[in-house]
């Protein structure tokens, strides 16, 4: 099997399209084994708006990136055909559910066909559509990396705003809260609403002190242990990093994960069953010299490693 053409990558980075690590942009997705995708919306911020930049943002910035891992040697581009597949179309932004359903429509086709997506968001609202659009048979796991367990119920009168994903997944059948792990929680809130439903749904939470006295590789290994062998969607929101990497987030919260204790806890997440995932909410109008754009395009390559990984075991089982 043939891989990625990477042809692009020997351009100058300042030269070319942008597509996400310069990969094809691809319109006939039916040959790709990872698609890469943007979610450009944010209707679904409490707060700080922006995201509707981030899949943009993280696109330039991921011209960065280099196609061989430093740590595995590992080039996922050698062993998937991955291509950038655009951006959501949406035919309707000012009313959130029917946004939602123009991201259900993109991706359902991809999912039924086989396909494993990495998205860029957008606010963390879109990873409930996209869960509905992946209609799995049983509830998936969920690696959630965050500084907030996003499931409180309403907000103004919405329930699908960005603090509510995981809530609106878990109602309906979409994920598994016993296979799920939510890693990096921390930050006042007005209500514990949040973290007392996840508890009381049978997600492990692990707040950001026990991260601290745990250390990455056992949080990774935890992790493993909770979502077992079946199949596992990934969300990884910037603002589980602190502000001094990931400034330009919709809620920051101090107090969060280095980059290079994020890298090292997706490192160890090597070996699951990877169904899909997102890196989500990163503001460009809040961002300082594009650092958050670049830690968001950093972590989806270390994500796509994690999918290409998955996807070479799995042909070679």
């Amino acid at each position: 099997m043939s891989g990625t053409d990477v042809s692009q990558m020997q351009l100058p980075r300042f030269a070319g399209i942008p597509t996400f690590m310069r990969v094809p942009f691809v319109q006939d997705w039916r040959s790709l084994d990872i698609a890469l995708a943007g979610v450009p919306y944010d209707g679904g911020v409490t707060a700080r708006p922006g995201a509707r930049f981030g899949p943009r943002e993280i696109r330039n910035m991921s011209t960065m990136t280099r196609p061989i891992h430093h740590v595995t040697r590992f080039n996922p581009f050698d062993v998937c055909r991955i291509g950038d597949v655009g951006d959501v179309p949406f035919s309707n932004l000012y009313d959130v559910e029917l946004a939602h359903a123009d991201i259900r429509e993109f991706f359902a086709p991809l999912f039924a066909a086989g396909k494993l997506p990495l998205i860029a968001g957008g606010d963390h609202s879109i990873t409930y559509p996209v869960l509905q659009a992946m209609r799995p048979t049983t509830p998936v796991g969920l690696v959630h990396i965050d500084a907030h367990t996003d499931t409180w119920d309403t907000f103004k009168g919405s329930k699908f705003t960005h603090g509510a994903p995981f809530r609106r997944a878990i109602e309906a059948g979409l994920i598994d809260p016993h296979r799920s792990i939510q890693i990096g929680i921390r930050g006042a809130q007005g209500s514990d609403e949040g973290w007392r439903y996840s508890q009381a749904q049978g997600m492990r939470v692990v707040f950001i002190e026990a991260f601290e006295a745990m250390g990455p590789a056992a949080v990774a290994t935890l992790a493993r242990q909770v979502v077992g062998d079946g199949p596992v969607y990934l969300s990884l929101d910037v603002d589980a990093l602190d502000p001094v990497y990931a400034p330009g987030t919709g809620t920051p919260e101090l107090g969060g994960l280095t980059t290079r204790e994020l890298l090292a806890l997706l490192r160890g997440l090597d070996g699951i069953a990877w169904a899909g995932g997102d890196v989500v909410e990163v503001s460009p109008p809040y961002d300082v010299g594009g650092n958050t754009a670049l830690a968001g395009a950093t972590l989806m390559y270390e994500m796509l490693c994690l999918f290409a990984s998955h996807l070479s075991r799995t042909r070679g089982a």
